[in-house]
């Protein structure tokens, strides 16, 4: 006894005499918010192999901190609860849930699709606590974006970045509502680790935003955000096969689509009006080989390609000189034009190469437009 309390208060004494030279090295924890130090404003000095219209990014300890504090208040989080019946045909309620952003102080959020399919009900959670309905002003499954509206006024928003200027490697930050609203308002940080990333899903082409930020269930809808808080994305998905993989729609997407979707309640698209079978496709199926290009399987009558001239069994090699040999690429490409637009095909037909002018229309309620 008498030597564990010698040990102990010669361990104290040694505490008390290091504690002042161990300060440097021990990290120190962050202010209060009110105590934050201000963002630099500085302009970082220029670094070889960056542009003047790309500064180096320089962000001090508290950035993530920022970000939280800036956009946090305009994330919600929305539980969708439907109707489901089992075999004796008995209903019973379910629930999913999931994230989404405010973006105009008069009640007007987006989220996913996703995450609002099927609802026979929405309840929007605000950051103040407060739970109101939501209806859903449109949606759009094919890039899984949908806008929902709460009767409200004043609400805090959050302002879309141009994520047309995100670089690899640039630090952001998910806001979101993992584990059914276990955790609301979750913030977890990363990097943007890919850009342009295409994921096909069924018949759907997604173009996204990769990044390491942890995006769980229940962070669908939310907010990806740069360091300066603005939102540069909406995540939507993450890899189970593999850990630090999560994506997010980029923003310059998300407003052109929630621009027509309140202006038209849906997204106007322009339109081919053809059926196609990507080369490995044709050769199982049909028995016909093509080394490249897209074979044209169906052609709508009326459309814009049966109004130029495309036949079936028409080979598309290329759309205005962009090499076609998956339906994504085709895709892709539409995604990237407008209703009205003239673009040219280039068309493999019996041997000869043709190139063919189609004036785009748009897309068809019929067709899913």
């Amino acid at each position: 006894m008498l030597v564990a309390l010698c040990s102990a208060a010669i361990g104290g004494l040694v505490a008390l005499w290091a504690h002042p030279m161990l300060y440097p090295y021990l990290p120190s924890l962050p202010p209060p918010a009110a105590q934050l130090p201000p963002a630099p404003s500085e302009e970082p000095a220029q670094q070889p192999g960056l542009s003047p219209q790309q500064p180096p990014v320089v962000l001090d300890t508290f950035w993530a901190v920022r970000v939280a504090a800036k956009v946090g208040p305009a994330v919600v989080g929305i539980i969708n609860r439907s109707v489901v019946y089992d075999w004796w045909n008995r209903a019973r309620v379910v629930e999913g849930g999931g994230s989404g952003v405010i973006f105009r102080a008069d009640g007007y959020i987006v989220t996913n699709y996703h995450v609002v399919e099927g609802a026979e009900e929405l309840v929007v959670i605000l950051s103040d606590g407060r739970r109101l309905q939501g209806e859903v002003v449109g949606s759009d499954p094919p890039t899984d974006l949908a806008v929902v509206r709460v009767e409200a006024d004043n609400l805090p928003t959050a302002s879309f970045g141009d994520s047309d200027a995100l670089r690899v490697g640039e630090p952001v930050v998910a806001i979101g509502n993992p584990v059914d609203m276990e955790f609301q308002r979750s913030v977890t940080a990363g990097v943007v680790s890919g850009l342009n990333r295409v994921i096909t899903y069924g018949e759907r082409v997604f173009r996204l935003i990769q990044t390491d930020a942890a995006i769980n269930p229940g962070n669908s809808g939310g907010p990806l955000c740069n360091w300066k808080g603005e939102v540069v994305g909406i995540n939507t998905v993450k890899m189970l096969e593999a850990e630090g993989m999560g994506f997010a729609i980029p923003s310059n997407t998300v407003q052109s689509v929630v621009a027509d979707l309140l202006e038209h309640g849906r997204v106007i698209r322009p339109w081919l009006g053809v059926g196609i079978m990507e080369p490995a496709t044709a050769a199982r199926y049909l028995g016909v080989n093509i080394e490249r290009g897209l074979l044209v399987v169906e052609v709508v009558e009326g459309s814009p390609a049966h109004r130029a001239g495309i036949r079936e069994g028409d080979v598309i090699l290329a759309m205005d000189d962009h090499r076609l040999n998956t339906f994504a690429d085709l895709k892709l490409l539409l995604d990237e034009r407008s209703v009205g637009q003239v673009v040219v095909l280039e068309i493999l037909r019996r041997g000869s190469t043709l190139r063919v002018e189609v004036r785009l229309e748009e897309m068809p309620r019929s067709r899913g437009g």
